[in-house]
């Protein structure tokens, strides 16, 4: 029997343009590092290895949270220690409160001998997202679960959730350091959308549905446009237009708003194009003045994993 466990969690990308609370995609890096150890007393403990100073009250914290559901469902009774190391800076745009939540319940479920099933386990860590923005969603928990492209289908009344691989993709994510609350960016988005609008976001969601299949990235990139979130949005983020048009002429296929921003994504071809509108988004935030981090990677094509176990 396993007694200590170490787990990479990716960040992930959620939305991607068209698909809002519904697309997600994980990234090769960063990832969140989750040491989970069993104990002698049931409970548990929680540590934070890094300078963010989260809630280490299991109550409080979406990877406790995330662990307290999937005890639940654990007849005997148990204790763990965790220690969190969060590659991925809380409130940046890419799931960070995912990928620890993920982490958590993926590195309990190795010291069980993986007895619950990847749809049970996004099950779990969705009370963590839950605790983290007041509502229980999927979007980014399902690729950080199950890696590549994933469809969150439904949530209700049965959580139906599709996996898909993600052609080779190289991604550059710009995250300028500035608050924005999940909470104000969902109060700008419109109540009613013009049935116009809805068709054209439903064929774009086939569109980058198909074009993800395919690896046409043509259809990819004319897939990817918002014509709902992304507009309302739009004035939440400086810069956002001057970078999509930076980024499109450093040779992005496409790209928007990261879930809720304010990081801001591009999919490119190929590494060396990344590195290039990695380049042009700092342009533009650098000119702003805006303080900023920017992440160029390949798309991940699994989801949180075990490195190591003792």
């Amino acid at each position: 029997m396993l007694h200590s466990v170490l787990v990479h969690s990716p960040a992930t990308l959620s939305n991607l343009g068209c698909g809002f609370d519904v697309f997600g995609l994980a990234l090769a890096a960063p990832y969140d590092t989750i040491r989970l150890t069993r104990r002698t007393a049931p409970g548990i403990s929680i540590r934070h290895l890094d300078a963010y100073h989260l809630p280490t009250d299991p109550v409080r914290n979406v990877a406790g949270v995330a662990l307290r559901a999937l005890l639940q469902a654990v007849p005997e009774e148990m204790g763990f220690d965790l220690e969190i190391t969060k590659g991925i800076k809380p409130g940046s745009g890419v799931g960070s409160s995912a990928a620890s939540a993920v982490g958590a319940v993926v590195a309990a479920n190795a010291l069980l001998g993986n007895r619950f099933t990847k749809m049970q386990l996004v099950e779990f860590a969705m009370e963590g997202e839950a605790a983290a923005s007041g509502a229980r969603h999927a979007d980014n928990i399902a690729p950080a679960v199950f890696g590549g492209f994933t469809v969150v289908r439904a949530l209700e009344p049965a959580l139906d959730i599709i996996a898909l691989p993600a052609p080779p993709l190289w991604v550059a994510v710009v995250h300028p350091q500035i608050e924005l609350k999940t909470s104000d960016s969902r109060q700008v988005l419109p109540v009613t959308v013009p049935l116009g609008l809805a068709v054209r976001q439903w064929a774009n969601v086939a569109g980058l549905t198909a074009g993800f299949l395919t690896a046409d990235y043509d259809l990819i990139g004319r897939s990817l446009a918002d014509y709902i979130v992304e507009p309302a949005r739009l004035p939440l983020i400086p810069g956002l237009a001057e970078a999509r048009t930076r980024a499109l002429a450093a040779g992005a296929i496409g790209g928007g708003i990261s879930g809720s921003g304010p990081s801001i994504f591009m999919l490119n071809r190929s590494e060396e194009t990344a590195q290039a509108v990695g380049a042009a988004l700092s342009s533009v935030f650098a000119e702003l003045d805006i303080e900023f981090n920017v992440y160029v990677g390949p798309v991940g094509t699994k989801g949180a994993y075990v490195v190591s176990e003792e």
